[in-house]
């Protein structure tokens, strides 16, 4: 009975003109879309930063973004990366204690960047210590001082 109805399936098909494909589909190894059709939203993203050629930007920004979770509570909450400039990290200490922690770690700090970003990424770690306001104009002077002429008398 299935054969016949099949049989009359086709039958039916060749009077419209929709005769079934004598040879197997082939299916491709992924999906196939147009220009045009839609796609996933990660997918699109990451096609935008490879014809850009913004791929490192945006990982090293994920880096900064993440500085918590990479160097862990205690670093992050004293420092803070600033800058990332042809492998060079810059990365500014709340105090001077801290900065000198953070340049103690540098070798540790550049191997766990290189294992986020990719080997080779980050060469070397420079650390800012602390802005303090701007020194006042002028020599040091000692209050009742008169100047060179006290001690000669």
């Amino acid at each position: 009975m299935a054969r016949e109805k099949l049989a009359q399936a086709k039958a039916d098909a060749a009077r419209r003109g929709q005769l079934p494909r004598r040879e197997p589909r082939r299916r491709a190894a992924g999906p196939r879309r147009e220009g045009g059709d839609p796609q996933l939203f990660g997918r699109a993203i990451a096609d935008l930063l490879a014809d850009r050629g913004w791929e490192r930007s945006a990982a090293v920004g994920g880096v900064f973004g993440r500085w918590g979770d990479i160097v862990g509570p205690d670093l992050a909450a004293h420092t803070r990366p600033e800058s990332f400039d042809d492998g060079v990290v810059l990365i500014a200490a709340d105090s001077t204690a801290w900065a000198t922690q953070v340049r103690m770690l540098a070798r540790t700090l550049v191997r766990r960047l290189n294992e986020e970003l990719g080997d080779g990424t980050v060469t070397k770690v420079k650390v800012r210590g602390p802005q303090n306001a701007p020194r006042p104009s002028g020599g040091l002077r000692v209050t009742g001082s008169r100047g060179p002429g006290d001690t000669y008398g």
